[in-house]
């Protein structure tokens, strides 16, 4: 009997696999379209190596299942208690190791729901995870074994879940923070420019004065920043000062700083080969170029083509994929009193980055990218999402200009105060605040995360404990 108990809990394992793989393959399709569209692969191809992500994120559901299985064989039925802080140990595994994509967390499922996302001030999203896989285990528990005990936890669970709903309701009530700091007002440029039309030269002039055209709207709105999507400059700004000039001149004569977006080619030096960067340039109320953020997180198969030895098999996508370098510094931009910080793409969806940038000061949270790449499909709603958690957990506003949408802003309690609609060419002004007070969270960071891999060793260490038994 004791032979068959480790062989039952690999195969809990690849059932978790399993289940992982179809979850992800419904919430990462897109990947697949994406690489067909614009990679240059065949649609088999690209929905195969779509297929082999989905595979390689389902392995930590499959870890999941794995040591869960664990736990139930070394403890017995309550061992399914310890089901939210394995999950949660998983979900962070998943964020950091591999190509580190930490998509669709189950926490940030709640984004929506204002009373329970203000959890994340406190716990961050992997709180949230946590929070939802305790429920699903209590509902789990009762399914398995409807005795007094089983009820009673239950019950706990379900008060906490009532005490966390409304500690969330009374703190969007209070909303305090919409009062505090100074108020700016920001416009969010959406040049709905077509994938296929960025990198063609003919329509690079086009593209500069649809920009200029919407600036203008945004600064006849009173905006006091102006946000220009991920990569909405046609041209190397740093290094065509002929077509750079109209920018700086309309900032210079609005007296209103600018964030663009553009590419940045780091010059080699001693026979290095040149360095091209994904970048977003702050141009200062006086029309200079005041700083420089380099973009860090890069996007796998979009930006760089990882395990490119392996994958030798995609050549026409690592020719098609721009082969950026990553940057090194998580840089906060100053102007005109205000600190904030430009994240760029899906580096919104790491919390860690977010917290970076407001230990270094930042009192706004910016984000711009170009999702033009998802079409109509869940992608850009997903995005968006996910990076509101972000305001939450620390305690600012987020602005976003996205090239084709989704555009918009969120308050620090999650509240979307504004969005545009999907490929609609618009600016939008929205009014948001300058902050400098910090979240529990910022304080305390991912507590909780250490705490479940805590448990994650526990489980595998008295598992093995049991096995020989």
């Amino acid at each position: 009997m004791a032979s068959r108990e480790p062989r039952r809990s690999w195969r809990v394992g690849l059932l978790g696999v399993a289940t992982g793989f179809v979850f992800f393959i419904g919430t990462i399709y897109w990947i697949g379209g994406v690489m067909a569209a614009f990679g240059g692969l065949s649609p088999i191809l690209a929905y195969a190596l779509m297929g082999g992500l989905a595979l390689h994120l389902a392995l930590f559901v499959g870890l999941f299942a794995w040591l869960l299985s664990l736990a139930m064989r070394r403890f017995g039925l309550i061992g399914i208690w310890a089901a939210p802080g394995l999950w949660v140990a998983s979900e962070w595994l998943r964020a950091w190791l591999g190509w580190g994509f930490p998509w669709v967390l189950l926490g940030s499922s709640q984004a929506t729901v204002v009373p329970i996302v203000q959890l994340a001030s406190v716990t961050g999203v992997y709180g949230l995870s946590a929070l939802l896989a305790l429920t699903s285990t209590a509902a789990a528990s009762l399914a398995l074994n409807r005795g007094r005990a089983q009820w009673q936890r239950a019950a706990g669970v379900a008060a906490l879940v009532a005490v966390i709903t409304t500690l969330g309701m009374w703190r969007v009530a209070t909303s305090s923070l919409t009062r505090d700091g100074v108020p700016i007002r920001v416009g969010l440029l959406q040049g709905n420019v077509p994938q296929e039309a960025k990198s063609n030269v003919t329509y690079s002039d086009a593209i500069t004065q649809r920009y200029l055209t919407l600036s203008r709207q945004a600064l006849a709105d009173g905006a006091q920043l102006v946000l220009w999507p991920e990569a909405s400059v046609p041209f190397i700004f740093a290094e065509d000062v002929t077509a750079a000039e109209p920018i700086r001149r309309l900032a210079r004569e609005a007296h209103v700083p600018f964030v663009l977006g553009t590419d940045e080619i780091g010059r080699g030096r001693n026979g290095e080969h040149d360095k091209y960067y994904n970048a977003a340039t702050l141009v200062g109320s006086d029309g200079t170029t005041q700083a420089m953020y380099r973009k860090v997180r890069l996007v796998p198969f979009g930006e760089y083509v990882p395990f490119k030895r392996l994958l030798f098999f995609v050549g026409p996508l690592v020719e098609a994929v721009s082969d950026f370098t990553p940057g090194d510094d998580l840089t906060v931009f100053e102007s005109e009193g205000s600190q904030f910080s430009v994240a760029i793409c899906y580096e919104a969806v790491y919390a860690a980055m977010a917290q970076a940038f407001v230990s270094r000061g930042s009192q706004l949270l910016t984000t711009i990218t170009n999702d033009a790449w998802f079409g109509r499909s869940s992608a850009a709603y997903q995005h968006f999402e996910q990076a509101s958690l972000r305001a939450v957990e620390q305690g600012r506003y987020l602005v976003r200009a996205a090239n084709t949408g989704i555009s918009g802003a969120v308050d620090p309690y999650g509240r979307v105060l504004r969005t545009t609609k999907l490929f609609e060419t618009t600016e939008v002004t929205v009014d948001a605040r300058l902050l400098s007070g910090h979240t529990i969270y910022y304080a305390t960071g991912d507590v909780i995360v250490w705490l479940s891999l805590m448990l994650a060793a526990i489980v595998v260490w008295q598992g093995r404990k049991g096995t020989r038994s």
